[in-house]
């Protein structure tokens, strides 16, 4: 096991898994400059590791992040430079968690708003605990969306429930977050983290390859044609059929193990 301790989270590796973990309860896990910074940082480090499955991510205390710190939005209210620059190394950090060649996953076990959802949409997959609530929550206080939801929210809900969410600002429990489409599953919260467990050790036997590949074909065929999607799946299907030996190896394997 390999633990790495920052400012604002916390990473550790267990099993062929990363866990990141939000470690500022005491601020809701807000958005900080220095966690935009340790999240470039352990993303840099995800990506150069071979070995690492899947990305667990969630948060400690009553909240998963609340979005942006106070602190830094009185700076960016007073200076529109400062605070485009942030919300562009926001997006960054989202669309990063994109396109890790790995599933990722987040355990939303509180409160989870503004960049904070956001930062969940940008996830594969959203557990919840049924105590939790999750919602873009910008327009309660007049301000638009700048994480990328007004986008990602309507190809994961459809448009009429997203604009619904967005525009009235508001919350989702797990269960209805669930009933919605946004989330896999919802359960107590005593249950939230054997509940990802559950989902990891199903990715822990499969190779990091064809996970890759896998997610890696559906970004790819986002928004297309079902014509043109079905292209970029032979496209891939061959090229990673002819490349990989664990689809043949595993195939053999499978078929030796029936005799």
């Amino acid at each position: 096991m390999s633990v790495m301790t920052f400012k604002t989270i916390m990473y550790e590796i267990r099993n062929n898994v990363g866990y990141l973990t939000f470690s500022t309860p005491d601020r809701l896990n807000s958005i900080t400059e220095d966690r935009l910074s340790e999240l470039a940082a352990v993303l840099d480090g995800i990506e150069a590791d071979k070995e690492i499955c899947a990305l667990a991510i969630t948060g400690l205390g009553k909240a998963f992040c609340v979005g942006l710190d106070l602190e830094l939005l009185k700076r960016g209210f007073e200076d529109m430079n400062y605070f485009e620059s942030v919300v562009r190394r926001l997006n960054e950090i989202i669309l990063r968690l994109e396109k890790l060649p790995m599933p990722v996953l987040a355990a939303v076990n509180g409160f989870a708003r503004a960049g904070g959802f956001e930062i969940a949409l940008g996830c594969d997959i959203i557990l919840m605990a049924d105590e939790a609530k999750i919602g873009d929550n910008h327009t309660h206080v007049g301000v638009m969306p700048g994480g990328g939801s007004t986008q990602r929210l309507p190809m994961i809900v459809g448009a009429q429930r997203a604009k619904e969410l967005i525009w009235t600002a508001r919350w989702l429990t797990g269960r209805e977050a669930v009933d919605y489409g946004l989330a896999l599953k919802s359960v107590p919260h005593a249950e939230l983290s054997q509940a990802l467990e559950n989902i990891l050790d199903q990715l822990r036997d499969k190779p990091r390859a064809v996970l890759e590949v896998v997610k890696m074909t559906m970004h790819e065929g986002k928004g297309l044609p079902i014509a043109c999607g079905v292209q970029v799946e032979i496209k891939n299907f061959v090229k990673y059929m002819g490349s990989e030996p664990y689809a043949r190896d595993g195939f053999w394997a499978s078929i030796g193990s029936q005799k």
